[in-house]
Parts: C-alpha cells; structure tokens; sequence
C-alpha cells in the first residue's frame, strides 16, 4: 500500500530545490551553459539512440524533466510483433493491454490508467504529428512497423506543455527513419502460420532526402478464427538548404488490416481450451484503414531563433462486426474520421548576463475533426436495424509558452502555460436533433518543473502540472441540460536520477495525479448495443513509485530492469455508484515489472533475454469480482550475423508457455481473451 502524500509536497519540494541552488550557487559547474551535463536531465535510454546535440530548435524532450524513457532502433527493429503497441512492453512503467480481437487488437497506457479504452490518457504522436482518433485510441500506431522506428520518446507526466487534448498522463513520440543512403530488408516465418517482410531504404543526394517502407505481415493467429492481413506503406521526401537555414518536407503513410475475430471466452473455457473461438464469434470480423498526410516546414533566424511548422490530415476508417457474449448480438460498428491540424513553435536562446542558459518558447496548435459513426444490429454481418447514426465536429485550438532558465549551472527551472480552447456541433441523424458542445471555456493549465545537479553524477528534479480530459462522441455536447467543466488531471512528480559509474544508471520516482470529475466511456459490451456516451466516475486519485536501473555488466553486455508500484483510486464516486467510494479503478494491476539483457559473444553472435509482467487487477468498480490479469512472460532471442550484410535470428516468445488471460466484465456479464501461448520465429535481415 502507497503512503498518501499531501499535494503540497510537490510545492514544497520545488521551493527545496532552488534554496538548495542559491545556497550552492558558488558551487562549480558540471556542465557549460551550453551543453548541460547527462545528470541536468531525467532521461534513461535503451537501446542506441543517435543523439543531437542542438543549440537550436525547440526544447529537446530531456529537457523535460519528467519521467522520460527513450528506446532506441537496436531494442526495436529486430522485434517481431503482431501489432506495434506490443513493442512498449519494453517500456519501463507501461501497460500494455492485449484485447486480440481482430483489429481492435490492443493499446497500451501508464500513470494508472487502463488500456480498456474508458479513458485514452496518452497522446500519441507519429514524427511530430498528433495520431489519436476522437476517443483518444490510438489506431495509427498499427501502421507503423518495428523495422521503420528510429526512437520512440515516452514521456510520463503532467508537465509537457507542448501537448494538450489527450495528454493527461502524458505522451508518446514515435520518431521513424529520417536520411541516411542505407537499406534493410527482413523476412520472417514463425508460429501459427505467420509470414512477414519489412523493407526500409533511405536515399540522400545533395539537399535532397528520401526514405521508403514496406511491411506486410499475414498470420493466422494463436487462436482459433483470428487470421489477420496487414500492409504498410509509407515515404518521406525532405529538401534541405542549410545556407539558408530552412527545411521542408512532405510525410504520407497508408495501413489497412482486414481480420477475424475469435471471441471472448468463459474463465473455464479460458483455461481448458485458451485456443477455441467460441461459436457466437463465427461472424466476427474487422477491417481498418488509416492514413496520413504531412507538411513539414522548419528554419531558423540568426544565431538564436528558430521556428517550425507541420500541417497535416489524417484518415480512419473502421468496419467491425462483433459479438462480445452468447446472450448478446452482432453490433456492424462503423468509423469515418478525417482530421486536419496545424502546429507551429518558435524558440529564441539569447546569451543573457543573469543566467547560464535562457530559452524562451512558444506554441500553437489547431485541429478540426469531421466525425462519423454509425451502428447496425446483425445477423451474420447482414444489417437489420440501424441505433446510431452520429455526424459531429470537434474543433480544438492550443497555445503554449515555456521559459527555461539556468540561474546557475547547476539549476534548471522550467515554468510553462497552456491555454485550450474546444468546439463543435453534434448531429444526431436518427433523432434528427443538433447539440453545440460544452462551453469548457478556456482550459488553463500551468507547470512548472525544476532539476538540480547534486554532481556531475547525480541530481533531483520535481514537477508539478495540470491537464484537462473531455468527453468523447456524444459526451462532449449538450444532451443534457446542466453544462459539465473539463475534468482537471493535476499531477506531480518528485525523484532522483544518478550515474554513480558508467556501468550503472538509475531513477526512482514518485508521483500523484488527482482528477476533479473523471469521466469514462460506457462500452456497451454486454446484451443490447449501447447508445454511447460516457459515465461519471467521480473524483480520482492516482499514486505510484517508479524505479528503473540499467546496468552495463562488462563490455558486450548490459541488462536494464524496471519497477513500478501503482493504484487509481475512486475518491468520491458518482452519487448513482456510492459503493465506488474508495475502491479502485477496474483493470488497473498494482505493480508492473519489466526488464532484459544482452550480451554479444565474440563478433557475430548476440544473446538476449528479456521479459514484462503485471499485478492482477479488478474487473469493475465495487471491486466484488475476482481479480484477473496477472503474469510474468519470459523472451529470448539469438542472432547471428553470417557477414557485414546478413543476419540470421531465432526469437523465442513466452518461453515458459505462460498462461495468462485478458478479462473484462459489465452489467453481469464477463468476457477473457488469453493470449499467445509459446511460439518461435525465424527471421532473415539484409542490409544493403
């Protein structure tokens, strides 16, 4: 059990920092004002990252002294995986949901949140360019295969100006291949039929830049009746002229994913035959289709100023017919969202006598959404009646400044301010009625965060912020009389990072997140098809600790584990619910634990083991069910490189053939998906 710590702490605890500053404020720089030393950040990576060190642009994400991980190319492109979502299982402090239900198949979450998709509390983004549908899911991050990432940046936290509508808990930035005259092929065959390739190739010619990806991948599932088909595309064509100090470039990606369903099971027939497909399920199928589109423009003026803007459009489309229980029906669940949006940043680094480093930024993002959606009850995908028919806008206006000063070397404090703005009409097509949205007002949300070198090998840092949720769909107009204020998330977070050697590197943190009215999508999973929109949950209260070490062993080899204990609490539940009072969030697990290690034996052969797990959870609110959810998986992986251009690897996936289930319940009703027993995968890659 968590000790509760006062709010007030994390006020306190930054008002520690800079009296602990000015008392040392002769004490000798660890770093120049213009290149802050590793311990001036919070940051832990894995894997290889190629670093830029900048003395211009926007703030780097390690300046934003949260809890920030970085996993690099070399922990992600030799992963194969059914969906990219499954790749943040070697993330430290992530869960990672896996329904496996066709396209629908999964998303991952962090600070206490579930990933059941009641509340989507990550913003994600896709080379800079905001990626959530309407309800926060993340469908884009399908489209993007291991081969092509470069780095994914996580930020957990409430501190990140940067971002606003759906960055509650944070944010995720998913950074693809950019450059380089280089090319990777891999080819894959494995357990339940699987076959995959992925090709990347990068060209670079005088000012001009071009990269390429192709993946597709056809399995036939661990389950019975869970076949999936999937291809990406994707291209970046960049033009550079650094004489003159700008850039431009154009970003276009296109996924689609046709599946087949194989149900939700009984706990008992989870357990006896975790590969069936229950009967009721035989119709169930998806296909999904997303695309995007981006504009990408940046320069700079003088020596400190620099700008940089990104205009983009992105497309989901969504067809899933689905039946969740033997006493429900099919429902035909139909998604049509085009999204357009434009953010531009400008940030000035002047050389300022009172201050080591200065920079001052600023921000501004748009977004307007055209949505539609529509459901049908089904008989073997042949419609009889139609209970929805939804046609909505949603539009949404930020801005942002954020100052960070280093008074003295050692000391950084970053104050940040930002404003938001929602709008839009809703259209109800069967009741032929129009609702306008809200009036949330001008959402303000501050932050402030502040990090102090102890050493060139260690420092403490802590923040404090605040972000908004909505509602999603129909929730977030006026249906009913009474107007709803945003939910205010206000977290903080307080920890230290330490290098003591260069073998070993480590964080530990801990953190509160309080919501004043939490709301949640109503699912509908059970019986008749629901008619949307969302329940009250109340006031919440999220806390947790953090821990994370990363070990270089010897020379070759090094091992990384991370910790992190957590509850989500229901403070004061709705007035319907009063039982909710003090119980904890459904399908949110106490701890979750991950780590690995690899080491390179001689030139050719690399060995790794790495795995993740998690607490059990509860299934609802009142906490009465039996908790479900708990395991720990194991991984290995050997790779060998024949020559400088090919590579052979053997992958080794739930090694101990772990049984472990996915459960949901509602209304009475229960649903458990296990998921992937043990499987092997052999893969050839190619560099050219």
């Amino acid at each position: 059990m968590l000790a509760r710590t006062p709010t007030s702490l994390t006020l306190i605890t930054l008002a520690t920092l800079t009296l602990i500053a000015q008392a040392n404020a002769q004490t000798p720089a660890a770093a120049s004002a213009n290149e802050p030393a590793a311990a001036q950040d919070a940051v832990l990576t894995l894997g290889t990252v190629r670093v830029e060190t900048r003395s211009t642009g926007p703030l780097d994400v390690r300046r934003v002294f949260s809890s920030v991980d970085v996993l690099g190319a070399s922990l992600l492109e030799d992963q194969h995986v059914d969906y990219s979502w499954e790749l943040l299982t070697r993330a430290p402090g992530v869960q990672v949901t896996q329904f496996k239900q066709g396209t629908d198949a999964g998303r991952f979450s962090f600070r206490g949140f579930n990933g059941e998709g009641r509340v989507n509390a990550v913003k994600l983004l896709i080379d800079g360019v905001p990626s959530n549908d309407n309800a926060g899911g993340m469908p884009y991050l399908d489209g993007v295969f291991p081969l092509e990432i470069d780095r994914i940046a996580i930020v957990r936290g409430t501190n990140d100006a940067r971002y606003g509508l759906f960055n509650i808990a944070g944010n995720a930035d998913v950074q693809t291949r950019q450059g380089g005259n280089d090319g990777q092929a891999s080819f894959t065959l494995g357990s339940f039929e699987t076959r995959e390739i992925q090709l990347a190739k990068g060209c670079e010619a005088g000012d001009w830049s071009q990269n390429y990806f192709v993946g597709w991948r056809d399995s036939g599932g661990y389950r019975d009746h869970a076949d999936a088909r999937k291809l990406a595309l994707s291209g970046k064509w960049f033009y550079t002229r650094s004489d003159l100090g700008w850039r431009a470039g154009l970003s276009a990606r296109y996924f689609n994913n046709e599946a087949l369903e194989s149900g939700y099971l009984t706990r008992e027939q989870a357990e006896q035959s975790p590969r069936s497909s229950p009967d009721y399920a035989v119709a169930d199928q998806g296909e999904r289709t997303t695309s995007q589109v981006a504009l990408h423009l940046d320069g700079r003026w003088g020596d400190a100023g620099s700008w940089t803007v990104k205009a983009y459009r992105n497309r989901y489309e969504n067809q899933r017919f689905v039946r969740f229980s033997a006493a429900g029906v099919q429902q035909e669940r139909d998604n049509d969202e085009r999204h357009h949006g434009l953010l531009a940043s400008a940030s000035w680094r002047p050389t300022v006598s009172w201050a080591h480093e200065f920079v001052l930024e600023g921000g501004v993002e748009a977004q307007w959404q055209h949505n539609e959606a529509q459901r049908y009850r089904t008989v073997n995908r042949a419609r009889s009646s139609q209970f929805r028919d939804w046609d909505f806008n949603q539009d949404s206006q930020g801005a942002y400044v954020q100052a960070l000063i280093r008074p003295v070397p050692a000391l950084t404090i970053i104050p940040a301010l930002r404003l938001e703005r929602l709008g839009g009409q809703f259209h109800d097509q069967l009741a032929v009625k129009t609702y306008k949205m809200f009036d949330y007002g001008l959402v303000k949300q501050p932050k402030l965060s502040v990090i102090y070198a102890v050493s060139p090998q260690a420092s403490v840092y802590a923040n404090w912020g605040r972000t908004f949720q909505i509602g999603s769909g129909i929730d977030a107009y006026q249906t009913q009389t009474r107007n709803l204020r945003p939910s205010l998330n206000t977290g903080w977070e307080t920890g230290a990072k330490w290098q003591p050697s260069r073998v070993l590197e480590g964080r530990l943190a801990y953190w509160e997140q309080r919501a004043t009215g939490e709301v949640a999508r109503v699912l509908g999973v059970d019986g008749l098809p629901d008619a949307g929109g969302n329940g009250n949950v109340g006031r919440t209260l999220r806390r947790g600790v953090d821990l994370q070490l990363n070990v270089q062993l010897i020379p070759g080899a090094r091992a990384w584990v991370a910790y992190s204990r957590q509850k989500a609490s229901i403070v004061t539940p709705d007035p319907s619910a009063p039982l909710a009072a003090g119980k904890e969030i459904e399908n949110v697990p106490h701890y979750l634990v991950s780590g690995g290690w690899e080491q390179q034996v001689g030139e050719g052969l690399k060995l790794s083991l790495w795995g993740n797990g998690q607490g059990a959870y509860y299934l609802e609110r009142t906490n009465g069910q039996p908790r479900a959810g708990q395991y720990l998986v194991l991984n290995a992986s050997a790779q060998y490189k024949v020559s400088p251009q090919l590579s052979l690897q053997l992958q080794l996936k739930n090694l101990t053939d772990r049984h472990y289930v996915y459960a949901w319940y509602d209304s009475g009703s229960s649903g458990y998906s296990p998921a992937d027993g043990r499987s092997a995968y052999v893969s050839a890659d190619w560099r050219f």
